[in-house]
């Protein structure tokens, strides 16, 4: 099984986790929402699938390049 890994696409703060361990997601689907200079930026599933894993936490500043999630 491939797995696919939703990344930051900047630096910002996790502000929410959308998605948990073990839900079911199809590509597009919003799975943590990132907060950067006042602004929500959404990060999205790649594929469809189920989050393997979360690898962040709510409030973490996480830089352009860290997984989020892991889908597989």
């Amino acid at each position: 099984m491939r797995v696919h890994s939703a990344k930051a696409e900047i630096v910002a703060n996790v502000w929410k986790l959308v998605a948990h361990e073990g839900q079911v997601v199809e590509h597009g689907d919003v799975v943590a929402v990132l907060e950067s200079m006042k602004m929500e930026i959404p990060v999205h599933a790649g594929v469809d699938g189920v989050v393997r894993r979360i690898v962040v936490n709510e409030g973490q500043i996480v830089q352009e390049g860290d997984t989020i999630a892991e889908i597989g």
